[in-house]
């Protein structure tokens, strides 16, 4: 596509400014919904609002294991489906005179933790020294407001992109990805993909990510009164020694000849994550069950697959040991089942989303290996299709206090709003 019009490049910056008030409300109320594993219903209708206030049509994208099930890049799921559809939108220009796109974001958040250790609740968004604090502002609520309010923006300066521009408002990216592999699936492949993800506390684009396995531990024992303890099998004592094998598997995985050299200079890339630890049932009695729930990163240049296996060996060798002797030993995997993958750097998307975003802020978007995952692996390993990951400046996120930088998301919805008017190009607003 030729250059961006300087007049249509200052309408439509000028249309963001205009926009920003309405963006931080919008953030808000996406804040506002406690949408957690199983809880999402209210986020997606409110998403569904979003494009139809738009003037796009919203479509239900159901997420359905049967239909999953055979693709390589499924995971287990966790819990049903119903009533947790995804939503999105497509925007169908008059003309196609530029190339296609989507916008991609999840509306899932993590569990809030000890909410009590908030400043203020989790779920009522608060807004200090330009920050807005709640549960995922930044991860990834901000980068949605930022696609949505990027696409507003062309419009409020008498514009519209001249290609087709999907939205897509995703669950279960912080837990298993289906969501984004079933919408990614019912929808027509773009040419490019963005999805506004948090920077690592700082303006970044991810360069690379690792794969994750949940695996799931349960020990049943031997429960006697404690006064007859040593003739019991505490099954809590035993799922720890089982979690502490692992700590030795995460200092092999992160020995220097394991490490792909997308991820050289990340300070222990590979986490294996202590996550849930459920059983016992009385102070004074030997706890007859405990289940453990574990996150095992898995390097670029392994496999989700051979990483399955290693936990497979881990667990078999435990449940063996003497220690053990007289336990049942039961291992799932539910949730991801995700293989690592790097996103290419040379990409046009990704060298526009650089150049975009160092005209709006003056500063650049830094290269980020990522030691968590992102649903970008999607469209990158099962549809070849290049992908810029880059979003506001989020802090603690999956922590106390979460925030993001609301000067650094309007200059994220500065930088997309140019990008898809560059990539698409653009024609008179309908």
């Amino acid at each position: 596509m030729p250059p961006l019009d300087p007049g249509a490049k200052r309408a439509i910056l000028d249309a963001v400014t205009a926009l920003e008030g309405g963006a931080i409300e919008r953030l808000a109320a996406l804040v506002r919904c406690d949408s957690t594993l199983g809880n999402e219903a209210g986020a997606l209708d409110l998403m569904a609002a979003n494009y139809e206030s738009l003037g796009l049509s919203a479509r239900r994208v159901p997420t359905d294991p049967e239909a999953l099930k055979d693709h390589p890049g499924f995971s287990p799921p966790l819990i049903s489906y119903a009533g947790r559809d995804n939503v999105a939108a497509i925007h169908t220009p008059r003309e196609t005179k530029g190339r296609s796109l989507a916008l991609q974001g999840h509306v899932d958040v993590v569990p809030e933790g000890a909410a009590d250790l908030w400043i203020t609740p989790p779920y009522e968004p608060s807004i200090r020294d330009g920050r807005m604090y709640g549960r995922g502002a930044g991860d990834m609520k901000a980068g949605i407001v930022s696609y949505l309010t990027a696409f507003q923006a062309l419009k409020l300066a008498g514009l519209q992109p001249a290609a087709s521009v999907q939205m897509q408002a995703v669950i279960e990216e912080e837990c298993s990805g289906n969501g984004a592999l079933a919408t990614m699936l019912a929808m027509p492949r773009t040419d490019a993909v963005v999805i506004p993800e948090p920077g690592p506390g700082l303006a970044a684009i991810y360069s690379a990510e690792v794969g994750v396995v949940w695996a799931w531990v349960t020990v049943t024992g031997r429960p006697t009164h404690v006064r007859d303890m040593h003739a019991g099998i505490n099954a809590i004592e035993g799922a720890m020694s089982i979690a502490r094998r692992f700590k030795d598997y995460e200092n092999e995985r992160n020995r220097a000849e394991n490490i792909h050299a997308a991820f050289r200079g990340v300070n222990h890339p590979v986490n294996v994550n202590l996550g849930t630890v459920e059983g016992g049932e009385w102070n004074s009695s030997v706890p007859t069950r405990a289940r453990i729930g574990l996150r095992v990163g898995v390097m670029l240049g392994y496999s989700a697959a051979r990483t399955k296996a290693d936990i497979e060996r881990i667990v078999s060798e435990a449940a063996a040991d003497p220690a053990l002797r007289g336990t049942q030993v039961k291992l799932e995997f539910k949730g991801f089942m995700a293989d690592p993958c790097a996103f290419d750097m040379e990409s046009e998307i990704c060298q526009l989303a650089r150049r975009s975003y160092a005209e709006v802020s003056g500063g650049e978007l830094r290269e980020y290996p990522a030691t968590g995952l992102t649903d970008g692996r999607f469209f990158t390993l099962y549809q070849d299709t290049p992908v810029a990951c880059f979003g506001p400046d989020a802090q603690e996120i999956h922590g106390i206090d979460e925030s993001v930088g609301l000067a650094s998301m309007h200059n994220i919805t500065r930088s997309i709003a140019l990008l898809m008017a560059e990539w698409c190009g653009v024609e008179k607003a309908a």
